[in-house]
């Protein structure tokens, strides 16, 4: 096999129509930003900053993902990858990170905050059937 040097956007690498680029666009992360500010000045997880983490726990939550299946998402799914705001060759955080930024966001926060999302789908008219609280299932799209 060859080695073969290609160019390549990660931008390009995602499909216009995934879902992710639909979310990405219709969530207002400006307001998860303001919540997260006091968090983001304690926070020394390597420069990754508590907004592309925050990104990472709820893509989590979206995949239904364990905190090492999450760590394997990122590192192998590019569309994962471009949500979280990571570059194609940028190291992602291990396990343990996703853990240590929840316990210090704290759940109730957290929860908050997905809720916000979740209610900025439904006023677009992006959810439809029951909405549940963010342990229950969303119907989307």
């Amino acid at each position: 096999m060859s080695n073969q040097i290609v160019m390549v956007s990660l931008e390009d690498l995602i499909p216009t129509n995934h879902i992710y680029r639909r979310f990405y666009d219709l969530w207002k992360f400006e307001g998860a930003q303001d919540q997260l500010k006091d968090v983001e000045k304690d926070n020394n997880y390597k420069g990754y900053g508590i907004l592309r983490l925050f990104k990472c726990l709820l893509l989590q939550f979206l995949e239904d993902l364990s905190d090492r299946e999450l760590e394997r998402y990122l590192q192998e799914n590019t569309s994962g990858k471009w949500f979280c705001g990571f570059e194609l060759t940028e190291p992602t955080p291990d396990h343990s990170v996703f853990g240590r930024i929840r316990t210090k966001i704290g759940t109730n926060k957290l929860s908050k905050m997905f809720s916000e999302l979740r209610d900025q789908l439904k006023a677009q008219g992006y959810i439809y059937g029951p909405i549940r609280n963010c342990q229950g299932s969303l119907q989307i799209f």
